[in-house]
Protein backbone atom coordinates (compact mmCIF):
# COMPACT_ATOMS: atom_id res chain seq x y z
CA UNK A 1 0.00 0.00 0.00
CA UNK A 2 2.66 2.84 0.88
CA UNK A 3 6.57 2.32 1.37
CA UNK A 4 9.23 4.81 2.30
CA UNK A 5 7.55 5.99 5.31
CA UNK A 6 9.32 7.39 8.26
CA UNK A 7 8.30 5.79 12.00
CA UNK A 8 4.12 5.49 10.46
CA UNK A 9 2.31 5.08 13.69
CA UNK A 10 -1.63 5.26 13.69
CA UNK A 11 -4.09 4.22 11.08
CA UNK A 12 -7.59 5.01 10.99
CA UNK A 13 -10.36 4.52 8.44
CA UNK A 14 -12.56 6.81 6.50
CA UNK A 15 -15.55 6.03 5.17
CA UNK A 16 -14.43 5.63 1.74
CA UNK A 17 -12.06 3.15 2.55
CA UNK A 18 -9.20 5.11 2.73
CA UNK A 19 -7.10 5.62 5.86
CA UNK A 20 -5.25 8.44 7.51
CA UNK A 21 -1.99 7.60 8.65
CA UNK A 22 0.21 9.20 11.38
CA UNK A 23 3.98 9.77 10.98
CA UNK A 24 5.53 10.23 14.81
CA UNK A 25 8.61 12.11 14.63
CA UNK A 26 7.31 14.05 11.68
CA UNK A 27 3.93 14.84 13.11
CA UNK A 28 2.21 14.54 9.62
CA UNK A 29 -0.66 12.76 8.54
CA UNK A 30 -1.47 11.25 5.19
CA UNK A 31 -4.32 9.66 3.64
CA UNK A 32 -3.81 6.43 2.04
CA UNK A 33 -5.89 4.80 -0.77
CA UNK A 34 -5.13 1.83 -2.70
CA UNK A 35 -3.71 2.57 -5.73
CA UNK A 36 -2.90 6.28 -5.37
CA UNK A 37 0.55 7.69 -3.39
CA UNK A 38 0.08 9.06 -0.17
CA UNK A 39 -1.36 12.52 0.51
CA UNK A 40 -0.13 14.76 3.48
CA UNK A 41 -3.28 16.22 4.68
CA UNK A 42 -2.17 17.81 7.54
CA UNK A 43 0.74 18.46 10.22
CA UNK A 44 0.23 18.98 14.18
CA UNK A 45 1.49 21.86 15.83
CA UNK A 46 3.60 21.13 19.25
CA UNK A 47 4.47 17.55 18.53
CA UNK A 48 7.75 16.80 20.13
CA UNK A 49 9.15 13.83 18.94
CA UNK A 50 11.26 12.60 22.49
CA UNK A 51 12.19 8.89 22.44
CA UNK A 52 8.96 6.74 22.04
CA UNK A 53 6.86 9.82 21.99
CA UNK A 54 5.23 12.12 19.23
CA UNK A 55 2.34 12.12 17.02
CA UNK A 56 0.53 8.92 17.75
CA UNK A 57 -2.93 7.57 17.75
CA UNK A 58 -5.40 8.73 15.63
CA UNK A 59 -9.16 8.37 15.46
CA UNK A 60 -11.69 9.13 13.38
CA UNK A 61 -15.93 9.75 14.47
CA UNK A 62 -18.76 7.32 14.18
CA UNK A 63 -20.29 10.77 12.75
CA UNK A 64 -17.74 11.70 10.34
CA UNK A 65 -20.23 12.20 7.53
CA UNK A 66 -21.89 15.34 9.61
CA UNK A 67 -19.10 16.11 11.84
CA UNK A 68 -16.18 15.60 9.66
CA UNK A 69 -14.08 15.24 13.33
CA UNK A 70 -10.78 13.59 13.83
CA UNK A 71 -8.95 12.90 17.14
CA UNK A 72 -5.19 12.62 17.48
CA UNK A 73 -2.91 11.97 20.26
CA UNK A 74 0.88 13.68 20.62
CA UNK A 75 3.26 14.44 22.65
CA UNK A 76 3.96 18.23 23.38
CA UNK A 77 7.00 19.61 25.39
CA UNK A 78 5.08 19.23 28.42
CA UNK A 79 2.88 16.32 28.49
CA UNK A 80 1.06 14.16 26.07
CA UNK A 81 -2.66 15.41 24.87
CA UNK A 82 -5.41 14.44 22.43
CA UNK A 83 -6.74 16.99 20.12
CA UNK A 84 -9.72 17.24 18.00
CA UNK A 85 -9.73 18.51 13.87
CA UNK A 86 -11.76 18.38 11.42
CA UNK A 87 -11.22 17.45 7.84
CA UNK A 88 -12.10 19.53 4.94
CA UNK A 89 -11.27 17.70 1.26
CA UNK A 90 -7.70 16.80 1.72
CA UNK A 91 -6.86 19.32 4.66
CA UNK A 92 -6.98 18.80 8.50
CA UNK A 93 -8.07 21.86 10.37
CA UNK A 94 -7.47 22.29 14.44
CA UNK A 95 -10.02 22.62 16.44
CA UNK A 96 -8.99 22.53 20.18
CA UNK A 97 -7.29 20.17 22.43
CA UNK A 98 -9.52 17.99 24.48
CA UNK A 99 -7.70 16.63 26.98
CA UNK A 100 -4.25 17.41 28.22
CA UNK A 101 -1.97 16.56 31.39
CA UNK A 102 -1.26 13.12 30.42
CA UNK A 103 2.58 12.30 31.32
CA UNK A 104 4.51 11.63 29.23
CA UNK A 105 8.28 10.87 29.25
CA UNK A 106 11.02 9.27 26.86
CA UNK A 107 9.14 5.89 26.92
CA UNK A 108 5.84 4.50 27.56
CA UNK A 109 3.63 7.19 25.92
CA UNK A 110 0.59 5.00 25.69
CA UNK A 111 -0.94 6.23 22.41
CA UNK A 112 -3.48 4.59 20.52
CA UNK A 113 -7.07 6.01 20.57
CA UNK A 114 -10.22 4.68 19.45
CA UNK A 115 -13.69 5.60 19.25
CA UNK A 116 -15.81 2.55 20.55
CA UNK A 117 -18.89 1.36 19.71
CA UNK A 118 -20.55 3.53 22.37
CA UNK A 119 -19.18 6.68 20.28
CA UNK A 120 -16.95 7.47 23.30
CA UNK A 121 -13.15 8.34 22.72
CA UNK A 122 -10.91 5.89 24.52
CA UNK A 123 -7.66 6.89 25.07
CA UNK A 124 -5.03 4.16 26.53
CA UNK A 125 -2.11 5.86 28.47
CA UNK A 126 1.35 5.24 29.67
CA UNK A 127 3.24 5.17 33.10
CA UNK A 128 6.00 6.86 31.56
CA UNK A 129 7.96 5.29 33.61
CA UNK A 130 6.98 6.74 36.75
CA UNK A 131 5.34 3.77 37.82
CA UNK A 132 3.30 4.53 40.90
CA UNK A 133 1.56 6.59 38.64
CA UNK A 134 -0.49 3.36 37.64
CA UNK A 135 -2.72 2.83 40.42
CA UNK A 136 -3.15 6.25 41.31
CA UNK A 137 -6.98 7.42 40.56
CA UNK A 138 -5.78 11.02 40.79
CA UNK A 139 -3.00 10.47 37.61
CA UNK A 140 -3.88 9.99 33.90
CA UNK A 141 -0.71 7.79 33.38
CA UNK A 142 -1.06 3.94 33.29
CA UNK A 143 -4.81 4.04 32.63
CA UNK A 144 -7.55 3.50 30.04
CA UNK A 145 -9.13 6.37 29.89
CA UNK A 146 -13.15 6.89 28.10
CA UNK A 147 -14.07 10.64 27.23
CA UNK A 148 -16.49 12.49 25.00
CA UNK A 149 -15.91 14.42 22.03
CA UNK A 150 -15.30 17.55 24.06
CA UNK A 151 -13.02 15.36 26.69
CA UNK A 152 -15.39 15.47 29.59
CA UNK A 153 -15.31 11.99 31.57
CA UNK A 154 -17.95 9.74 29.57
CA UNK A 155 -21.45 9.54 31.11
CA UNK A 156 -21.13 5.49 32.77
CA UNK A 157 -17.41 5.91 33.88
CA UNK A 158 -16.93 4.42 37.05
CA UNK A 159 -16.33 7.75 38.84
CA UNK A 160 -18.72 10.46 36.84
CA UNK A 161 -16.04 13.07 37.45
CA UNK A 162 -13.34 11.37 36.14
CA UNK A 163 -12.51 10.01 32.53
CA UNK A 164 -10.71 6.81 34.19
CA UNK A 165 -12.33 3.66 33.05
CA UNK A 166 -9.52 0.80 34.45
CA UNK A 167 -6.38 1.82 35.88
CA UNK A 168 -2.71 -0.56 37.04
CA UNK A 169 -1.48 -0.48 33.49
CA UNK A 170 2.26 0.15 32.55
CA UNK A 171 1.76 0.95 28.51
CA UNK A 172 -1.32 0.13 26.93
CA UNK A 173 -0.84 -0.03 23.12
CA UNK A 174 -3.36 -1.45 21.36
CA UNK A 175 -7.10 -1.56 21.97
CA UNK A 176 -10.18 -3.33 20.50
CA UNK A 177 -13.56 -4.54 20.43
CA UNK A 178 -15.07 -7.42 19.38
CA UNK A 179 -18.36 -9.17 18.29
CA UNK A 180 -20.24 -8.90 21.89
CA UNK A 181 -18.74 -5.48 22.16
CA UNK A 182 -15.87 -6.59 24.62
CA UNK A 183 -12.94 -4.91 25.17
CA UNK A 184 -9.36 -6.10 24.46
CA UNK A 185 -5.91 -4.40 25.13
CA UNK A 186 -2.38 -5.20 24.67
CA UNK A 187 0.08 -3.86 27.25
CA UNK A 188 3.94 -3.98 27.30
CA UNK A 189 5.80 -5.61 30.22
CA UNK A 190 8.77 -4.86 31.70
CA UNK A 191 11.35 -7.53 31.75
CA UNK A 192 9.13 -10.43 31.57
CA UNK A 193 5.52 -11.27 30.64
CA UNK A 194 3.51 -8.92 28.08
CA UNK A 195 -0.07 -9.01 28.37
CA UNK A 196 -3.41 -9.63 26.13
CA UNK A 197 -6.16 -8.20 29.06
CA UNK A 198 -9.99 -8.25 28.69
CA UNK A 199 -10.65 -4.58 29.87
CA UNK A 200 -13.55 -4.45 32.19
CA UNK A 201 -15.07 -0.89 34.06
CA UNK A 202 -13.38 0.14 37.24
CA UNK A 203 -11.05 -3.11 37.29
CA UNK A 204 -6.93 -3.02 38.42
CA UNK A 205 -4.46 -4.64 36.18
CA UNK A 206 -1.87 -4.82 38.80
CA UNK A 207 0.92 -2.84 37.51
CA UNK A 208 3.56 -2.16 38.72
CA UNK A 209 2.54 -4.76 41.57
CA UNK A 210 2.06 -7.20 38.97
CA UNK A 211 3.97 -8.38 36.05
CA UNK A 212 1.95 -10.76 34.05
CA UNK A 213 -0.37 -13.07 36.18
CA UNK A 214 -0.89 -13.02 39.77
CA UNK A 215 0.95 -16.37 40.36
CA UNK A 216 3.59 -15.55 38.20
CA UNK A 217 4.51 -12.60 40.33
CA UNK A 218 6.19 -12.39 43.63
CA UNK A 219 3.93 -10.98 46.80
CA UNK A 220 0.98 -10.43 43.43
CA UNK A 221 -1.35 -12.98 44.92
CA UNK A 222 -3.82 -10.44 45.52
CA UNK A 223 -7.48 -11.08 44.31
CA UNK A 224 -7.95 -7.00 43.88
CA UNK A 225 -6.01 -7.84 40.59
CA UNK A 226 -7.34 -8.52 37.13
CA UNK A 227 -4.87 -11.26 35.31
CA UNK A 228 -4.38 -11.26 31.87
CA UNK A 229 -6.04 -14.05 29.29
CA UNK A 230 -2.76 -14.21 27.59
CA UNK A 231 1.44 -13.46 28.30
CA UNK A 232 3.70 -13.69 26.27
CA UNK A 233 7.23 -13.54 26.97
CA UNK A 234 8.70 -10.20 26.43
CA UNK A 235 11.05 -11.38 22.75
CA UNK A 236 8.00 -12.91 21.48
CA UNK A 237 6.01 -10.18 21.64
CA UNK A 238 5.99 -6.50 22.59
CA UNK A 239 2.25 -6.11 21.39
CA UNK A 240 1.29 -2.62 19.85
CA UNK A 241 -1.69 -2.61 17.64
CA UNK A 242 -4.23 -4.76 18.17
CA UNK A 243 -7.70 -5.82 16.09
CA UNK A 244 -10.61 -7.89 15.95
CA UNK A 245 -9.97 -9.67 12.69
CA UNK A 246 -13.13 -10.95 10.07
CA UNK A 247 -12.59 -14.35 11.84
CA UNK A 248 -13.66 -13.15 15.47
CA UNK A 249 -10.21 -13.93 16.36
CA UNK A 250 -7.74 -11.47 17.79
CA UNK A 251 -4.61 -10.26 15.81
CA UNK A 252 -1.61 -8.35 17.62
CA UNK A 253 1.08 -6.75 16.26
CA UNK A 254 4.09 -7.41 17.71
CA UNK A 255 7.44 -5.43 17.35
CA UNK A 256 10.26 -7.17 19.49
CA UNK A 257 8.62 -10.58 18.32
CA UNK A 258 8.22 -8.78 14.80
CA UNK A 259 5.76 -11.06 14.20
CA UNK A 260 1.77 -10.98 13.91
CA UNK A 261 -0.16 -12.86 16.71
CA UNK A 262 -3.55 -14.73 15.69
CA UNK A 263 -5.43 -15.18 19.43
CA UNK A 264 -8.67 -17.34 18.62
CA UNK A 265 -11.35 -15.37 20.97
CA UNK A 266 -13.91 -18.17 22.51
CA UNK A 267 -16.72 -15.71 24.51
CA UNK A 268 -14.51 -14.23 27.45
CA UNK A 269 -11.49 -16.80 26.98
CA UNK A 270 -9.02 -17.70 24.83
CA UNK A 271 -7.73 -20.15 22.48
CA UNK A 272 -3.52 -21.33 21.61
CA UNK A 273 -1.95 -18.40 20.15
CA UNK A 274 -0.61 -18.83 16.86
CA UNK A 275 2.39 -16.87 15.22
CA UNK A 276 2.05 -15.61 11.92
CA UNK A 277 4.42 -13.76 9.74
CA UNK A 278 7.21 -14.31 11.85
CA UNK A 279 10.65 -12.22 10.59
CA UNK A 280 8.76 -11.54 7.31
CA UNK A 281 7.88 -7.37 7.63
CA UNK A 282 10.26 -7.05 10.73
CA UNK A 283 8.51 -4.92 13.46
CA UNK A 284 5.13 -4.77 13.23
CA UNK A 285 3.42 -1.69 15.10
CA UNK A 286 -0.12 -1.69 13.98
CA UNK A 287 -2.92 -3.63 12.56
CA UNK A 288 -6.40 -2.29 12.04
CA UNK A 289 -9.18 -4.55 10.55
CA UNK A 290 -10.40 -2.25 7.14
CA UNK A 291 -14.05 -1.80 5.94
CA UNK A 292 -13.49 -5.08 3.76
CA UNK A 293 -12.72 -7.28 6.42
CA UNK A 294 -8.65 -7.43 5.42
CA UNK A 295 -5.95 -6.37 7.93
CA UNK A 296 -3.41 -3.44 7.67
CA UNK A 297 -0.35 -4.06 9.24
CA UNK A 298 2.35 -1.02 9.47
CA UNK A 299 6.02 -2.06 10.27
CA UNK A 300 8.03 -0.44 12.49
CA UNK A 301 11.89 -0.72 11.74
CA UNK A 302 12.86 3.06 10.89
CA UNK A 303 12.42 2.93 14.46
CA UNK A 304 14.69 -0.16 16.49
CA UNK A 305 14.40 -2.26 14.02
CA UNK A 306 16.89 -3.14 11.19
CA UNK A 307 15.70 -1.75 7.83
CA UNK A 308 14.98 -3.05 4.56
CA UNK A 309 14.67 -1.74 1.81
CA UNK A 310 11.38 0.23 1.37
CA UNK A 311 10.79 0.52 5.02
CA UNK A 312 8.79 0.84 6.70
CA UNK A 313 5.64 0.16 4.82
CA UNK A 314 1.86 -0.41 5.36
CA UNK A 315 1.04 -4.23 3.84
CA UNK A 316 -2.83 -5.59 3.07
CA UNK A 317 -3.38 -9.48 4.43
CA UNK A 318 -6.35 -11.43 2.81
CA UNK A 319 -9.34 -11.32 5.34
CA UNK A 320 -8.79 -15.09 5.69
CA UNK A 321 -5.85 -14.86 7.59
CA UNK A 322 -4.66 -17.34 9.97
CA UNK A 323 -7.90 -19.49 9.26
Amino acid sequence: MATGLDVPWGLAFLPDGSALVTLRDEGRVLRVREGAQPVEVGRIDGVEANGEGGLLGIAVSREFATDRRVFVYHTTGEDNRVARLRLEGDRLVPERVILSGIPSGGIHNGGRIKVGPDGMLWVPTGDASERDQAPDPSSLGGKILRVTADGAPAPGNPDPSSPVWSRGHRNVQGLAWDGEQRLWATEFGQNTWDELNLIEKGRDYGWPTVEGRRQDTAGGGDARYTDPLVVWSTDQASPSGLAIGADGAAYVAALRGERLWRVPLQGSTTGEPQALLQGTYGRLRTVERGPDGRLWIITSNTFRGDERDGDDRIVILPASTGR
